[in-house]
């Protein structure tokens, strides 16, 4: 499943910095703010990015709040609410001023770019995590975007499997359900 491989980066990018950067609950346990907020906004941005810069604390802070506007966008759709996530995503698109511009840096070949030059870093990422999820949103792939559902795991996923059905964050968590389903028809009436 490739939305296009820029947009596909982009949304691995707004899963990371989701599943970094806010608190709840990832694999059964608690799973609180982090305390180097600057190494876990550059490990979420590595989601998508293997070789991205390191992140100051400030960029850090600004990613914070970006990171719990991208988590309702998850949240409304894991509640089946289309609409919300949709209106919270033009939300962010508006906000963040985010425009399609084609660039070329760095040796690569031309390549869209969703946010223009001179804007700080954490609203260009908030321009281009807006951007790659309203493509997904905007396709019939919307219900690719999920929540894991998983017993006390709230962190998010981008399904890009042929099938489309996956329902977990990771392996992990997958895994500890199918083996709670298998010792619970051990123990039989």
């Amino acid at each position: 499943m490739d939305f296009n491989s820029h947009a596909d980066a982009i949304v691995r990018v707004a899963v990371g910095l989701v599943n970094e950067l806010t608190p709840g609950e990832r694999r059964g346990r608690d799973f609180p703010p982090p305390r180097d907020l600057a190494a876990a906004a550059a490990e979420g941005l590595r989601t998508g990015y293997p070789g991205h810069r390191e992140v100051t604390e400030a960029e850090a802070g600004e990613l914070v709040g970006i990171a719990a506007r991208l988590r309702m966008v998850f949240d409304a759709l894991a509640a089946g609410d289309v609409d919300t996530a949709a209106l919270r995503v033009n939300g962010l698109l508006e906000e963040s001023r985010a425009r399609p511009m084609l660039e070329r840096h760095d040796g690569q070949s031309w390549h869209l770019h969703f946010h223009g030059p001179g804007g700080t870093m954490a609203g260009d990422w908030a321009a281009s995590c807006a951007t790659g999820l309203a493509i997904v949103l905007g396709s019939e792939y919307h219900d690719r975007l999920g929540v894991c559902t998983a017993p006390h795991c709230d962190r998010v996923y981008v399904d890009v499997s042929r099938n489309g059905t996956r329902r977990f964050c990771g392996t992990t968590c997958q895994n500890r359900v199918k083996t709670a389903a298998f010792r619970a028809r051990g123990k039989g009436p």
